[in-house]
């Protein structure tokens, strides 16, 4: 079929076979289509949009425009990570020793930075000596031998994607959905990762600026990675303000350094425990998430993830004395600080100019050309819903000049907003998105390509599952409770394991003693009418009316262990956005047993 012909069937909103589609990458890798017509298609996916199999045959086109990487040879799942991009986002840098250190191969490609957004090759190449340049065959064999490595992506990764992604920035595609989230999962696929997780940011600092946006584009990837035969998954998570403190090259390195210390952010710690969960799980060296939690946390706290960040650098030439001695990174001549102009609580840091103001000091590169000083950058002291006193310092200023920390101390002004509120901690991880099933090959002998035919015909469904926020479930719970005698309304909301999601709400008698909580509520709804097979609850929510959020009576807090495992999260949150972290065992350390119930043992007279 001719281009004219394929451009005017996705202009009426027909779909696209895989012949189709095939060939258009094809032809245009090869020259053979002119930009103006792969311009014309791009701009009608924009508005007609594409379908999940359409999507994922563009995707594998295009990974199958060049190099495919295959780590077959590796023993284990290898599992790669990747983020849409934020400010201060130094996850890859304590994940990849971290996960690594409880047995996780991780073979990572990655990127420079180009604007506000860090580059992790940047960062990394702040280390002295640290060499991001590695032949395949040199890649391979670290990973073989010690677990990991992180290298610069090859011009001969998705070059076929490059192309398209440079038509787009020129004729306003850039925001399609489909032809997003075809081009960050054909370099996923190209890299040959066995599994995928995918840190999807939203807000001020990242490209998607809407929960709805980050989810949709969440749920693409995920399908895409199904039915491309990987396992996938997705975290979402809030970049209205930068991740953890640091902002710039050497200064992430630092805070990276520290968080595999045991003395990192609490934001950025509790992500990489978030990630490096699912990571873990996906790699089959945990059942779920809490298990594969404490797997983390022990190496953290028993320093095998620091061992681990050593080894990595001396594989790579980089100078790991720089883990006990921080001051061997590159250092800025000059240091200033922004100071608090009342006192409040800070209700907004806008993550996107922190990270232009960076970008101007020398952290980021406008232009592709631009040279990095891997020693300038930003450090926030205090963080969105912490309180500050007039006259205290806010943020630090690592500069190359006088003259560029003081261009920066002026538009710090319009970066950090105070007000009078109550302390709070904004919510970090908003959504949590998984493949529906197991992934499965669906051609034979092929894992990474998908048979568009069933597709079509309904064979092979692979609508990503998105377990939605439960703390926003159990907000909307709370506004059914029926509470005339205490006013006090609680809203609970529990994950199961088959993707479902259940609520409750409190509902109160006359006679007290016949009251039911909320979390009881949801827990026997779950019991009598959702849980199927080996369906169990995995995550669960409550919400209150309070100024600090509240916890589980003892009754719910028994009901919660006898149907949860001991690691399940627990997230209790009030309306004004304050959200505190533990687990059914935190929550009761000490329960009722079956096995106590029946020999009487340790019981109250």
């Amino acid at each position: 079929m001719r281009m004219v012909d394929i451009i005017a069937r996705k202009r009426s909103g027909q779909p696209l076979s895989r012949e189709e589609i095939r060939e258009v990458i094809q032809g245009f890798s090869s020259g053979e289509i002119p930009d103006y017509q792969m311009s014309a298609l791009a701009m009608a996916i924009c508005f007609q949009g594409m379908s999940d199999w359409e999507t994922t045959e563009l995707t594998l086109a295009m990974a199958e425009s060049g190099q495919m990487l295959n780590w077959a040879d590796i023993p284990g799942v290898k599992v790669d990570k990747h983020s849409t991009g934020g400010v201060g986002d130094t996850t890859t840098l304590v994940l990849a020793p971290l996960v690594a250190s409880v047995g996780v191969p991780i073979a990572k490609m990655s990127g420079r930075g180009l604007g506000h957004t860090g580059g992790t090759i940047d960062k990394l190449e702040s280390i002295p000596g640290f060499s991001t340049d590695l032949s395949m065959a040199d890649f391979r064999k670290q990973v073989q031998e010690i677990g990991v490595a992180v290298a610069g992506q090859t011009a001969d990764l998705a070059p076929a994607d490059k192309r398209l992604y440079a038509l787009r920035d020129v004729t306003g595609t850039v925001e399609s959905l489909p032809l997003i989230a075809s081009s960050i999962m054909s370099k996923k696929l190209a890299s040959g990762a066995d599994a995928i997780v995918l840190d999807v940011k939203v807000g001020t600092g990242a490209f998607m600026k809407t929960f709805d946006e980050a989810r949709e584009l969440a749920q693409r990837m995920v399908s895409i990675g199904h039915n491309a035969g990987r396992r996938v998954s997705a975290v979402i998570t809030q970049m209205e303000q930068p991740l953890g403190k640091a902002i710039g090259n050497a200064l992430e390195v630092r805070e990276a350094i520290m968080t595999l210390r045991g003395q990192g952010p609490e934001d950025l710690t509790e992500l990489c425990l978030v990630l490096g969960s699912e990571m873990v799980v996906l790699a089959g060296k945990a059942d779920n998430a809490a298990k594969a939690r404490k797997l983390l946390e022990q190496a953290l706290s028993d320093g095998s993830a620091l061992a681990k960040l050593k080894q990595w650098l001396i594989a790579q030439g980089g100078d790991a004395r720089v883990v006990d001695d921080l001051s061997l990174l590159p250092k800025s001549p000059v240091i200033q600080f922004y100071h608090a102009q009342k006192d409040g609580v800070i209700e907004s840091v806008n993550a996107q100019q922190m990270g232009v103001i960076a970008m101007r000091l020398g952290a980021g590169r406008a232009a592709k050309d631009d040279v990095i000083d891997p020693s300038v950058g930003l450090v926030l002291l205090r963080k969105v819903g912490q309180r500050a006193a007039r006259g205290e310092a806010l943020v630090e200023i690592h500069a190359a000049s006088t003259e560029s920390a003081q261009q920066a101390l002026k538009e710090l002004d319009e970066c950090i907003v105070l007000g009078d509120v109550a302390p709070y901690q904004p919510p970090l991880v908003l959504d949590v998105v998984h493949s529906p099933l197991p992934p499965q090959p669906v051609e034979e002998g092929d894992p990474a390509k998908v048979n568009t035919a069933q597709v079509m015909a309904g064979e092979s469904k692979a609508e990503a599952v998105s377990t939605t926020n439960l703390v926003e479930h159990a907000k909307q719970a709370r506004e059914l409770a029926y509470v005339p005698y205490s006013h006090f309304a609680v809203g609970a909301a529990l994950r199961l394991s088959n993707g479902e999601v259940v609520t409750g709400a409190n509902v109160e008698n006359a006679s007290y003693g016949l009251t039911n909580c909320a979390e009881r509520t949801a827990v026997f709804k779950a019991v009598t009418e959702k849980f199927s097979g080996t369906a169990r609850i995995i995550e669960v929510a409550v919400v209150t009316d309070s100024p600090d959020p509240v916890a589980p009576c003892g009754a719910c807090r028994q009901v919660l262990r006898e149907f949860c495992d001991p690691g399940t999260p627990v997230l209790l949150a009030n309306l004004q956005g304050a959200v505190k972290q533990t687990t059914v065992e935190g929550l009761l350390p000490y329960s009722f047993t079956a096995a106590q119930m029946e020999s009487g043992e340790n019981l109250p007279d």
